[in-house]
């Protein structure tokens, strides 16, 4: 289960990361790879932005199941439920990117004549839904559901799985310190890298709420600044979110024990010399592992052990 919970979190975080050089090209200059490569690219970006944090979330629910309920949880967290679990994560990942996936496509800017590749939406000659169709409430309806869905849920769902992680590995008698901080730091990492973009994001949706002011009187050019300063704080907070898909591989993979003493039999076998230098920045004895790359990890074991002589 915790195998296959990883390697889809690496797909995920990989699909972003894959978009952000073509998105970074085009804030240098414009959209220069066509209508079908915008609809691949972005495509990719809005699935992995909701597939990386469900499967964060997923993996905080299955370490609940592995650490609080562990009796009743050892014939389901199989591979076959994970694989079943992981297509769920996918098809809610999928469906929560509409509506941006339906109005992906390549605009040119009236004036500077620049190609933009974005999610633009359009009104329809039918006035009954020429409301439902207008950007401005498109736009609006997409940073809530991002706000809700990329946020607010995951952080309810990880509070409650390792609040309750945390109080049984410290009823625990073989409960070890290092597997609390490592969950602490889980959580402030999430929470450090998406609240500022997710706070700033909600204040973009308060601004598009209010009616656009007319003339240029002191009001109107105060929304003016206000608006610029959202602007730039949407751009510098987005750019930390990003990186939360970089620090994902550190908490969940190179932190664990299995992982680096699979990475170090690869390297020994490696002829390159440039392997044998980064062996020797891995620790080969590190005792302190994570409990999210160890499928069978100590504290697993200690916690059903517990369990046993509870019951």
């Amino acid at each position: 289960m915790t195998d296959v919970c990883l390697l889809n979190l690496a797909f995920a975080d990989l699909l972003l990361v894959c978009s952000l050089p073509f998105l970074a090209h085009q804030a240098w200059d414009q959209w220069q790879f066509g209508d079908g490569m915008c609809k691949v690219v972005l495509g990719a970006y809005h699935i992995g932005f909701y597939g990386g944090i469900f499967f964060v979330t997923l993996m905080s629910i299955d370490r609940y199941l592995a650490i609080v309920l562990a009796i009743y949880a050892l014939k389901t967290r199989t591979r076959a439920f994970g694989m079943i679990a992981a297509a769920v994560t996918w098809v809610a990942g999928f469906f929560a990117s509409f509506p941006d996936l339906v109005f992906l496509q390549v605009q040119v800017q009236n004036g500077s004549g620049i190609s933009i590749c974005g999610t633009f939406y359009h009104d329809t000659a039918d006035n009954a839904t020429m409301l439902l169709t207008d950007m401005h409430y498109w736009t609006i309806f997409s940073l809530f559901k991002m706000n809700i869905l990329g946020l607010l849920i995951p952080m309810v769902i990880m509070c409650f799985c390792y609040s309750q992680i945390i109080w049984r590995l410290l009823h625990t008698p073989s409960s070890k310190k290092h597997a609390i901080r490592l969950v602490l730091v889980v959580v402030a990492v999430f929470f450090c890298c998406w609240m500022p973009y997710n706070v700033a994001s909600f204040f973009k949706a308060l601004e598009l709420l209010e009616p656009t002011a007319e003339g240029f009187d002191d009001e109107s050019d105060a929304k003016c600044e206000s608006s610029k300063s959202i602007k730039l704080a949407l751009q510098v907070t987005e750019a930390i979110a990003y990186s939360h898909g970089c620090i994902n591989p550190i908490l969940y993979v190179f932190v664990g024990v299995k992982f680096r003493r699979n990475l170090l039999r690869l390297m020994n076998m490696a002829p390159c010399r440039l392997c044998k230098v980064l062996k020797t920045l891995i620790p080969e004895d590190r005792v302190t592992g994570s409990a999210y790359s160890q499928t069978t990890s100590v504290d697993e074991r200690s916690v059903r052990v517990y369990s046993v002589r509870v019951n």
